[in-house]
C-alpha cells in the first residue's frame, strides 16, 4: 500500500473566506479523502485538524473532527487518539454518537468498495 502525506499549513493572511479559499478547501478535503481512501492514517489525522480548527476555509465541526481523528486512530495514528479525546470533552454524548455513525459509515463505504 502506498501512502502519501498532505501537510496543512494555516494561512493566517486571510481572515475571510472567499470563493478562492473555498475552492482550495475543497482541493484540500479531496486530496485527503482521495489518501485516506487508500489508508492514509495522516491523511485522516489531517482532515480532523481541519475540521476541529476550521482551518482552510473548513467550516469548523466538531462532529467530523472526532469521526476524522477516529478513523485516524484506528488506523495507528497515535496523537490522533489523543485530539480525538481532548474533543470528546467538549462535546454531548449525543455529538460523540453521530460522530462514530458516521466513522462506521466511512469504513462500511471503504469494504463496500473493495
Amino acid at each position: 500500500m502506498t501512502q502519501s502525506w498532505v501537510k496543512l499549513v494555516t494561512d493566517t493572511n486571510s481572515q475571510t473566506v472567499t470563493s478562492d479559499s473555498a475552492k482550495a478547501a475543497d482541493t484540500l478535503v479531496a486530496a485527503c479523502l482521495a489518501a485516506a481512501s487508500n489508508g492514509d492514517a495522516n491523511a485522516l489525522f489531517d482532515l480532523g485538524v481541519a475540521f476541529s480548527t476550521g482551518s482552510h476555509g473548513i467550516t469548523c465541526d466538531m462532529i467530523e473532527a472526532h469521526k476524522w481523528f477516529n478513523l485516524a486512530a484506528v488506523g495507528g495514528h497515535e496523537e490522533a487518539a489523543l485530539c480525538r479525546s481532548d474533543i470528546a470533552d467538549e462535546m454531548t454524548a449525543r455529538e460523540i454518537a453521530e460522530a462514530q455513525r458516521r466513522a462506521r459509515e466511512w469504513l462500511r463505504a471503504g469494504r463496500a468498495a473493495a
